[in-house]
């Protein structure tokens, strides 16, 4: 589905270098590392928001950094999902608004189960300006699993969640990533979340270790 070969990327000093990974249909990965290890960084390159300085990633045997970029735009509206660190949801709409915004993109209707799963339908007719960070955090989600998109890539997906809202979350993910055969790629600190997926790696010291 997707694959990155010999990736490295630096800012002022190297973040990672000569990096592989694979993602493939109905599997979870994590990477962990510290924080500066260039997890995020390493997520914003294979989702296509940041070219590698060398290297390349491939989707459905494509190289997206060479894709015109209507077709780039394509790929992230409908077979890419994101999931942030920062929610970047509407401040002045309510929580159905800003579904319906990724409804109307997409042409996906709002799926109202998504929502009862997540915990958010009593809410949503909320101004996102009211609700909890957690509250936003599944919203969030929920604005991405709309879409129904074949890879989703989170950063720190359980962030503002406690333990046991982290692990109702993550399991609903899983659920979503297996009857959709989409992948998941996540980068966290959480050991815990990062070990619950198929496949587990971490950044360090520049290069890419698989610890699972």
């Amino acid at each position: 589905m997707l694959g990155a070969k010999n990736l490295s990327h630096s800012f002022d000093y190297d973040l990672f270098q000569n990096i592989d990974i694979e993602l493939k249909p109905k599997t979870t990965t994590a990477i962990l590392g510290v924080s500066g290890s260039g997890k995020s960084t390493l997520l914003h390159v294979l989702s296509s928001f940041l070219p590698p300085q060398s290297g390349v990633v491939e989707y459905n045997g494509h190289n997206i950094y060479s894709l015109p970029n209507s077709e780039l735009v394509n790929l992230r509206k409908n077979d890419f999902g994101i999931i942030f660190q920062s929610h970047y949801l509407f401040r002045g709409f309510s929580a159905k608004e800003n579904l319906e915004v990724s409804s109307i993109l997409t042409g996906e209707p709002i799926d109202e189960e998504l929502s009862k799963k997540f915990g958010v339908a009593h809410v949503l007719s909320q101004p996102i300006s009211t609700l909890s960070g957690g509250q936003q955090q599944r919203i969030s989600i929920v604005r991405v699993l709309t879409k129904k998109p074949k890879i989703i890539f989170a950063d720190e997906p359980t962030g503002n969640l406690d333990k046991t809202s982290a692990a109702e979350v993550m399991s609903t993910i899983f659920e979503y990533i297996e009857q959709n055969d989409a992948a998941l790629l996540c980068v966290t600190h959480d050991e815990n979340l990062a070990f619950s997926c198929d496949s587990v790696f971490r950044l360090e010291r520049n290069a890419i270790i698989r610890l699972k």
